[in-house]
């Protein structure tokens, strides 16, 4: 646990009644940001996602209090309008509540309707932003997100949505690399609609679990076979899927596993 104090030129500050909504990062406690740092050391209450590793959340100041909020797909969850209701509720009481999510608040985190309703309550509150897992996780796995040879652009989009999710097949025609959260129970569809939309079969997919922490794991494969792949692989989520040319990169560019190995990559 860190015990250093940060330095006050570092420091913005964090009042009583208010919220910040924070990114606490991947999963690496290393990427975490020094504000997102910050509000972890000065929380009155800590009010977190399941996403959030034990590791983040002992950087806690000891008298935090913290307490549960976690959305995971499948398993019993905490009703969003709850979550912001009990963050309202914390800010009147006068405490410094931290929201703390994973990755970053304003992607694909709900961090925008949060914040919505704090500024109707009329709630002071601060976006933290941290690194999102759709940029991270590739990364670690030796996967950039953008590379010269191959992408000069990238698209990040979700494959959990309550309104149809994104047109894949208008997706797959512009070429253009996908980097998927919450996409592995549709990923059937995905790669059916994506294969209609003109992508070939032969294309690379990366199916990255458990983003920057010890238990990351990588599965390599084509959109053809990805979906037969991944159910036979025993990986399991959470996970980003990488479908795109910048996939190849990875034998040369996959420092962690790499490091693991004790070796340097290499092609």
């Amino acid at each position: 646990m860190l015990t250093e104090p940060l330095p006050d030129s570092l420091l913005v500050p964090f009042a009583p009644g208010s919220v910040w909504l924070a990114g606490a990062g991947p999963g690496d406690p290393g990427l975490l940001t020094l504000l997102a740092l910050q509000g972890l050391r000065q929380a009155d209450v800590i009010v977190h996602d399941a996403l959030v590793g034990d590791r983040i959340l002992a950087l806690a100041a000891p008298a935090a209090r913290l307490e549960f909020a976690g959305k995971r797909g499948g398993r019993p969850s905490a009703h969003q309008d709850d979550i912001t209701s009990r963050l309202i509720e914390l800010a009147r009481e006068g405490h410094r509540v931290l929201r703390l999510k994973g990755g970053d608040p304003f992607v694909f985190g709900r961090g925008g309707e949060e914040a919505e309703a704090l500024a109707e309550a009329g709630i002071p509150f601060r976006i933290v932003p941290g690194i999102t897992s759709g940029l991270a996780g590739p990364a670690y796995a030796g996967i950039p997100a953008t590379h010269r040879s191959t992408n000069q652009a990238v698209v990040l989009a979700t494959g959990h949505s309550n309104n149809g999710g994104p047109d894949w097949k208008a997706l797959a025609a512009t070429g253009v690399p996908l980097i998927l959260y919450m996409a592995w129970k549709a990923l059937p569809d995905i790669a059916a609609a994506l294969r209609e939309g003109g992508l070939s079969p032969d294309t690379p997919v990366a199916v990255v679990t458990e983003a920057t922490t010890e238990r990351q794991d990588t599965l390599v494969t084509t959109l053809g076979t990805c979906v037969a792949d991944l159910e036979a692989s025993g990986l399991e989520p959470p996970a980003i899927i990488v479908v795109g040319e910048m996939v190849r990169l990875r034998p040369q560019l996959d420092w962690l596993q790499g490091q693991r190995a004790g070796q340097v990559p290499h092609g």
